[in-house]
């Protein structure tokens, strides 16, 4: 048995020397690309590549599982905020945004403040080893000129600034102008499908950068309401009986299509064995919209499982090993540390990151994560709250009538219908005391929240 376990610690050695060999060698001629594609409101479900994917919705996203065939796919991947533009913030910052106000959503009117200006993103960090930066679709950050993606680390921005927008064009005598597609602050005509739209600027995005390194986050506002399919996939789907839930199915059919649009672009430009590509979606499925989040309890805008437990999936030709699947828990706020890691960079100074460097995990050199907890809160310290350590997890919801800490263990109860915190008060009395002791460190929220010791008020999920 010992001789069976030094082999295959022997094994797993050299691998992991040939995937260092592997970075440092295409690290020799250039830092790897990186495009981010992020869906909006998608069920955790609806991925062809997860376990409890209907056929249905199987046969409309056949890119995205061969993505996950290519790569690793994470069972246990999270967001650090359970709706839009809070688990923006965490994702764009590396950081949870509870510690800069960012907690609850950008109201749809106009308002004066944004992400905080004294936070740095992705693009501010990366851009000093010469990347260009993109972000193509939604932002939801902040609306005036100082918040906008181009004062915020991006280069080139093609999309739009609020939480939403129609899919079709708008009709000339309603057009919102934070809901409007722009270039870097100059309008653009209505015209076109908004996913196809997105697909196709990522697209000019990659061809005309190609000489450079570059980070390209893809920001699609599919499948977030209003539920528009194209009207071609309404048709070809006209065996779906419920018309919400055609739509839905032909939203994630054109968000695929345009997953797969931008993957062929990398690989006719030949960047795809350099290029770091990442998948996820921003929050849990909005149940209301059709979206399935199976077999996870809650949806938008909960901290239930449902709520920010996501799909999520890497792929590095070379580097990350095709098909691994991984169990360990991580985090968008993990996004960050590991770009910079693949990079070879240090985060601005100044900074400190809440995110691990993932890349020892995904390039197989160990199958485990150093030990950490992760958080997560909404509508400030009146609100729910809770943690996560290892397979157990806490969920507080405060403000609710007769409120009090509940405990499961997610290895065993996924969804979490199995309340253990009458059997284990002592790991809940050490997890509370860990999750309280983290919000200590928070900050109230900026907007949209209860501050200290006002009566909760649960903020509608947009």
């Amino acid at each position: 048995m010992r001789s069976l376990h030094l082999c295959r610690v022997f094994v797993r050695s050299l691998f992991g020397v040939a995937v260092i060999l592997g970075i440092v060698s295409q690290g020799l001629s250039a830092p790897p690309n990186i495009v981010l594609l992020f869906s909006d409101d998608a069920g955790f479900a609806d991925f062809g590549f997860q376990d409890e994917c209907s056929p249905e919705m199987a046969a409309v996203t056949p890119r995205l599982t061969k993505l996950a065939s290519e790569g690793i796919r994470f069972t246990d991947a999270y967001v650090s905020g359970c709706v839009c533009s809070p688990s923006r913030a965490g994702l764009s910052t590396g950081r949870y945004q509870e510690r800069f106000g960012h907690e609850m959503n950008i109201p749809p009117g106009y308002m004066e403040q944004g992400l905080p200006l004294s936070e740095k993103f992705i693009g501010d960090h990366l851009r000093p080893a010469g990347y260009k930066t993109g972000l193509i679709g939604k932002w939801h950050l902040g609306y005036p000129e100082p918040y906008q993606p181009n004062q915020r680390g991006y280069d080139h921005f093609y999309g739009f600034l609020q939480g939403a927008r129609n899919y079709h064009p708008y009709p000339e005598d309603r057009r919102p102008p934070h809901q409007l597609f722009q270039v870097n602050g100059e309008f653009l005509s209505e015209e076109g499908y908004s996913t196809d739209r997105i697909g196709q600027a990522a697209c000019e995005f990659i061809e005309t950068q190609r000489e450079h390194p570059f980070f390209l986050f893809v920001s699609f506002n599919a499948v977030h309401g209003p539920l528009q399919a194209r009207e071609r996939d309404y048709e070809a789907l006209s065996k779906i009986e419920d018309s919400r839930h055609r739509h839905y199915v032909g939203m994630m059919k054109a968000l695929d299509e345009n997953v797969a649009l931008i993957l062929d672009c990398l690989e006719q430009n030949e960047l795809a064995d350099n290029t770091l590509v990442v998948f996820t979606n921003d929050n849990g499925g909005q149940t209301s919209l059709t979206a399935s989040n199976a077999p996870l309890k809650g949806r938008k805008g909960s901290l239930w499982e449902g709520g920010v437990r996501v799909p999520m999936l890497m792929r590095w030709p070379g580097v990350i090993p095709a098909g691994r699947v991984t169990q360990e828990p991580v985090i968008t706020l993990d996004f960050l540390p590991t770009f910079l890691a693949a990079a070879k960079m240090s985060p601005l100074p100044g900074v400190s990151l809440d995110g691990l460097n993932l890349l020892p995990l995904i390039t197989g050199e160990t199958d485990d994560l150093p030990k950490r907890n992760l958080y997560w809160r909404r509508s400030g310290p009146k609100g729910p709250i809770s943690i996560r350590s290892k397979a157990w997890k806490i969920i507080f919801n405060r403000g609710e009538e007769a409120a009090a800490p509940e405990l499961y263990h997610l290895r065993n109860d996924i969804g979490e219908e199995n309340n253990l915190a009458a059997e284990h008060p002592e790991i809940v009395e050490e997890l509370v005391k860990e999750m309280l002791a983290w919000e200590s460190e928070m900050v109230d929220p900026l907007w949209g929240g209860p501050q200290r010791g006002q009566k909760n008020a649960s903020s509608r999920a947009r």
